[in-house]
């Protein structure tokens, strides 16, 4: 019998939820253990040892994962089940870990006032033939985390739904939200649909705890601010 079908069978006696690629899909990878997420990498394991085995025997060798960080090609590939094709996949992904940790953060920019989110925004949106709505998404320091373009054409609240904006200010834990879009006219004076578009994100974020915090539509050389307009 193979390898794989051994895995495989084997793998059929294991329950779904202790199956580290189902339960990463169930619950995320942050809530696996290091085992679970080192067997993943390995995708399998060898005859009579699953793939969740191996990665605990290799724990269990190298102390933990910083002891397997710094394990030699030579040393990996020692140990049963470890070839050169994993032995290099696992050097290639710890050496990732290595380098996020050490890498210093992107200066996010802070929103403080309607200008700074013109200034960050108008050179993308101000000469655009087409209307764009886009969202900036804030932490509780008011530090843009994220940035979606949520529709492009003419604005109309039956079509930039309140779930699409909150969806992915909830996606990426979002604190706040600013959201803005550009006249192509170059006038940035606000229309009906405008201000109805605005006072429903308002009402939704309401709902959902994450405040709108403002609604700036760019044109061209100026902006308004719908909060500083009273909108909302």
């Amino acid at each position: 019998m193979s390898t794989n079908t051994c895995n495989k069978t084997v793998l059929k006696n294991v329950p779904y939820y202790d199956r580290p690629r189902e339960r990463l899909l169930r619950v995320g990878a942050i809530h696996l253990s290091d085992t679970e997420l080192l067997a993943i990498l390995l995708r399998t394991g060898r005859e009579n040892e699953t793939a969740y085995q191996l990665a605990a025997r290799l724990l269990a060798t190298f102390g933990d994962l910083h002891g397997l960080a710094q394990a030699a090609h030579s040393e990996l590939t020692e140990i049963k089940g470890i070839g050169q094709v994993k032995a290099i996949e696992l050097q290639a992904a710890l050496e990732l870990g290595r380098r996020l940790h050490s890498a210093p953060r992107q200066r996010r920019a802070a929103i403080r006032l309607p200008r700074d989110v013109a200034e960050l925004m108008a050179p993308e949106l101000a000469h655009l033939t087409q209307e764009h709505f886009v969202c900036l998404f804030l932490n509780t320091k008011n530090h843009v985390i994220g940035k979606q373009t949520i529709f492009v054409g003419s604005l109309d609240s039956s079509i930039v739904h309140p779930r699409e904006v909150f969806k992915e200010a909830i996606r990426r834990s979002s604190a706040s939200v600013i959201c803005l879009h550009n006249h192509p006219s170059g006038d940035p004076t606000p229309s009906r649909e405008d201000i109805a578009v605005t006072h429903t994100l308002r009402e939704a974020g309401e709902l959902v705890g994450i405040s709108l915090l403002d609604h700036v539509i760019i044109g061209d050389g100026k902006y308004i601010s719908m909060k500083e307009q009273g909108y909302m």
